[in-house]
């Protein structure tokens, strides 16, 4: 049996698709990874984050934003980074470890009222899970 493959997903604030991102794919597939998230700049996690993760299923209410210099020296497998920023800002981790890049549109800068910035929040988030289903292997375009 081989053993998970530690994934981080790192974003700037680590307060929304990061978190997101950690959330949809320790569902779909905690068996195979062990998954992390991380902030070049960590804040807070939002209230619309954990509520649009709540409508389907998945509590992350218990998250807090993490630094990246937690994880330094940590040997990781994949690093993905889910906004343009963190892209920049992504230190070298040790090993062999596989970047990915896979760029979001920050929910968070979203402006109007609460169900208008909650579907915001709601689009990325299915945007990610679909992008998670093809990275498994398991989404529309896998071969």
């Amino acid at each position: 049996m081989s053993e998970r493959k530690r994934l981080l997903f790192l974003c700037t604030g680590n307060s929304a698709r990061s978190q997101m991102a950690e959330g949809l794919l320790r569902r779909e597939a905690g068996d195979r990874f062990d998954v992390f998230s991380a902030g070049t700049h960590p804040t807070r996690v939002r209230p619309e984050t954990i509520a649009v993760m709540n409508e389907i299923g998945i509590d992350i209410s218990g998250h807090r934003s993490k630094s990246i210099d937690e994880f330094k020296g940590l040997e990781l497998d994949v690093v993905i980074t889910v906004c343009d920023n963190a892209k920049e800002a992504c230190p070298v981790f040790p090993g062999h470890t596989q970047r990915l890049h896979w760029p979001f549109e920050d929910p968070a800068s979203v402006e109007g009222t609460l169900e208008q910035r909650k579907d915001a929040f709601r689009k990325v988030r299915d945007r990610i899970r679909g992008r998670i289903m093809v990275f498994l292997g398991e989404g529309p375009l896998s071969i």
